[in-house]
């Protein structure tokens, strides 16, 4: 046999397969790179990092987050378009997609009832649990401090994003947790928490203004008591059918009280909230010869607003739209 001819395996010359074998380490080279570049370097919000994977419950969050994190974060928000916060349930791949994250961010103090169950599932795993409001001295805002549900139940208002400084405290505290990860990134985060701070403070400026010369400071809200925060801020007064559970029903008591007040306080505009039926808003304004009007509590979008780019300060402009026109203010 000659000693200078390749030996064949399986069809193959022992030449041919050492250029495969070639060819095959040079096209797997990037993934082994990868694959050692992922245990080498986690998850992170370094600059040297891939982005980190960023999880928050409702739209007011997401925002803020995405805001502070800029490009060294992609954040996911955790509920679907459309759906309740209150009354929507996270499925198993739900789970999975909060385990597998760097951060979960959520409210607390009564707004995601189901978050138990998750925050059950995370102990234990890498991701790093962020509740805002048990990061907050409500007692420091301007807003409903701990304004409790009139009606009995004896809950924190959760809606804190609707006081505007509280808001702020909000980015504050998503730099503070951020930097904690990354202090290198410090400074970015602070800058921009700085940047859509002076946005906000923007908004809490033009609510102050609006509100100074008012036929009456007295809104009128078909639903549950969700705006608290925003009408003590601003000197107003909210009057909701129910309290702060978005699953009450109004009482026939609680219905005559508020359309004796109204008629009283002469009302024009009835208020219902984005995310809830109009029917009971209209009933009662149909009593009073008034008319309807929406606000928006924030915390979810629909999918068509989302597509439109609609963003939080879009519609706190629209809620301030809509209660200069009910309150009658110049």
């Amino acid at each position: 046999m000659d000693s200078s001819l390749p030996i064949a395996y399986n069809g193959h010359t022992s030449e041919d397969a050492m250029k495969r074998r070639a060819v095959l380490a040079s096209a797997l080279t990037p993934f082994v790179f990868l694959l050692v570049a992922s245990v080498a370097y986690p998850l992170g919000l370094g600059s040297d990092h891939p982005k980190a994977k960023i999880i928050a419950t409702i739209f007011p969050l997401k925002e803020f987050a995405a805001a502070v994190a800029g490009e060294k974060g992609q954040v996911e928000q955790l509920i679907p378009p459309g759906a309740g916060v209150h009354t929507w349930q996270p499925r198993p791949s739900d789970l999975v997609k909060i385990v597998s994250s760097d951060l979960f961010i959520y409210i607390g103090a009564n707004l995601e009832p189901w978050i138990k169950d998750i925050l059950k599932e995370a102990a234990g795993k890498k991701t790093r649990i962020i509740e805002v409001a048990g990061l907050m001295d409500f007692k420091e805002f301007e807003g409903e401090r701990e304004e409790r549900d009139r009606h009995g139940h004896g809950l924190l208002d959760p809606h804190v994003w609707l006081d505007f400084e509280a808001a702020q405290k909000i980015c504050d505290i998503l730099a503070d947790s951020f930097s904690s990860i990354d202090p290198a990134g410090e400074p970015y985060f602070r800058a921009n928490a700085a940047s859509y701070k002076a946005r906000l403070q923007k908004l809490d400026s033009d609510y102050k203004a609006a509100f100074q010369r008012c036929a009456g400071k007295t809104f009128v809200l078909a639903g549950h008591a969700a705006f608290g925060y925003l009408a003590k801020r601003y000197g107003l007064e909210q009057v909701s059918l129910y309290g702060l559970s978005p699953d009450a029903q109004p009482s026939p008591k609680r219905l005559i009280e508020v359309t004796e007040l109204a008629r009283r306080l002469d009302i024009k505009v009835v208020f219902f909230e984005s995310s809830a039926s109009p029917d009971l808003a209209r009933t009662l304004a149909h009593e009073l010869g008034a008319r309807t009007l929406v606000l928006y509590p924030g915390h979810n979008l629909t999918r068509r607003e989302i597509l439109e780019g609609t963003t939080f300060i879009d519609i706190m402009k629209e809620n301030l739209r809509s209660l200069k026109d009910g309150l009658g203010c110049r």
